[in-house]
């Protein structure tokens, strides 16, 4: 058995160990050869050593660029947040036309975390027919056709993974998200039976979630029972607790408010390119989106990290967190410009090509406006405002990247609103301090007079009219959003007051935000 096939089935059975010694013998044997150096590459990333990963991965391409090798360089490159040259990488794995299934569905997987889902559709396409009892590929087809609206297909797929592994937690979840479900034509019973045996923390979660969204569509009271039982045991399993953000925001007022350091000192950097769609997420930011990237004049570049890793990398803190008050305090010694540039520079590597703006859709950047606006000072920055018992409930009811550093208050309902209370107080911060710069929109006024509100938005955006931001369902553009379905419906008011279905379990939050000065029941007005 040659040295290679040892490594790979070593790789294979988890034994790093092994594949290590094999990989170094065959660099030893011949050091011109690049298969050593891309094990060890392999291996280092197996372990979470992503510097050493790249440097041996680099290597590798070096001695002879082979597509498996290059879309591992790719990967890792995402991995890093260098999106850049994990698209070359991409795209050159995809131009030597790969053969083999991994290395395909590899470079599919590098352009979904890039934004491009239309683009990861045939290396998708050609890793399942080349590896059809592949569930994990199917998998991820499926749910690049759900991106991109095609929900037939999706459908088909996830339906097929289920035929083969019934319990697959993910697929449950994405079957639940496809569509509204109804009383004859839901999946209730057969997650439930598949709920009974899920065996780990994280499938529980998923199949409670998609269990409690089809419910909730057919107007089933026990809804909110699997959505608790959610999320209580994930707020117990990620060790949540509200003094985490909220030393993030008293970092943000205490930095912002005394208005001291280099960031404040320069005048950064001048593009009139970028678009800031912000706010609590599931409160209109991807509706936004949508109705300004129906503009000819703009392209949606979705949920870019630029401006948090912009910020982070600049302030040179070594906390694993993207976002915490180690950080935020350290950003005021970082000049505005600096920060500006390294922002643009990340985002022209997903920004789409030929519109002259670009959106960056990151609910999360409401966290760094008074950044943006220091740094990027001819960007325009619109935040989403809705009323607050329904923004409660829309956090509380939705499932986002389950360990991601924004989302953790979302699991608790007094979380929530403590979260929003923070929110709607660092706007206030933000408008005192930077007077009509931060557009602030209604989704209820947005719902109500379409039109006027989308000119307002234009308006503010420095664009002209437009009426096809009028017909934003109409837009064919990927959404990778929980608001996938609903942005391709014309607008209404279906949303409007959800929070109402369960007032009683929501009313320790109704009152904690009265007894804060919030009225929790009004509708945001300009």
């Amino acid at each position: 058995m040659s040295l290679e096939t040892n490594a790979r089935q070593a790789l294979q059975r988890g034994d790093l160990a092994a594949a290590s010694a094999a990989a170094k013998a065959l660099v030893l044997e011949d050091q011109s050869k690049p298969v050593g150096y891309f094990l060890l590459g392999i291996v280092a990333a197996e372990v979470g050593d992503m510097a050493n990963a790249l440097a041996l991965l680099e290597a590798a391409v070096q001695r002879g660029p082979e597509a498996e090798h290059l879309a591992q360089l790719a990967r890792v490159l995402s991995l890093l947040h260098r999106e850049g040259d994990a698209a070359k990488a991409a795209r050159a794995a995809y131009a030597l036309e790969p053969q083999e299934a991994m290395t395909l569905d590899t470079i599919g997987c590098v352009f979904t975390r890039l934004g491009d889902h239309e683009g990861s559709l045939a290396p998708f396409r050609a890793a399942v027919a080349k590896a059809p009892e592949n569930l994990d590929y199917r998998y991820n087809l499926a749910a690049a056709c759900g991106f991109t609206g095609k929900v037939e297909e999706a459908r088909a797929l996830y339906e097929a993974v289920l035929a083969e592994e019934p319990g697959n937690a993910r697929v449950h979840y994405a079957l639940a998200l496809l569509a509204r479900h109804t009383a004859q034509n839901n999946h209730v019973a057969r997650m439930q039976a598949a709920l009974e045996q899920a065996n780990s923390a994280d499938d529980r979660l998923r199949i409670r979630y998609a269990l409690a969204k089809e419910l909730e569509d057919i107007g089933d009271p026990r809804s909110f029972t699997y959505l608790k039982a959610a999320n209580d045991e994930h707020k117990r399993t990620i060790g949540y607790d509200f003094a985490q953000d909220e030393a993030v925001f008293d970092a943000l007022e205490q930095l912002f408010g005394s208005g001291e350091g280099a960031l404040f000192t320069s005048e950064g950097e001048r593009s009139e390119a970028p678009i800031f769609v912000i706010g609590l997420p599931r409160t209109g930011t991807t509706l936004v989106d949508r109705i300004l990237s129906s503009h000819p004049e703009v392209g949606s570049a979705g949920e870019l990290q630029a401006m948090p890793v912009a910020v982070k990398r600049l302030a040179q803190t070594r906390s694993r967190k993207v976002i915490d008050a180690e950080t935020v305090a350290a950003s005021a010694a970082v000049d505005a410009a600096a920060i500006g540039k390294a922002y643009l520079a990340q985002a022209a590597h997903q920004r789409p090509q030929g519109s002259a703006r670009f959106i960056d859709k990151l609910p999360a950047n409401f966290l760094y406006a008074g950044h943006i606006a220091r740094a990027l000072p001819e960007a325009r920055i619109v935040c989403l405002r809705r009323q607050p018992m329904d923004t409660i409930w829309s956090n509380y009811k939705n499932l986002f990247a389950s360990h991601s550093a924004y989302y953790g208050y979302s699991y608790d309902l007094l979380d929530a609103a403590r979260y929003y209370a923070r929110f709607d107080r660092l706007l206030r911060l933000w408008e005192e301090l930077m007077p009509g710069r931060v557009l602030q929109l209604g989704y209820e006024e947005l719902v109500a007079d379409q039109e006027g509100q989308t000119r307002r938005l234009l308006a503010h955006c420095g664009l002209g009219w437009d009426p096809a931001c009028l017909a934003f369902h109409q837009n064919r553009a990927a959404v990778a959003t929980p608001s996938a379905a609903q942005v391709r419906r014309p607008l209404n008011a279906e949303a409007i007051g959800k929070w109402r279905t369960h007032a009683e379990a929501l009313e320790p939050a109704r009152v904690w935000l009265a007894e804060q000065g919030i009225d929790p029941e009004a509708a945001w007005k300009a």
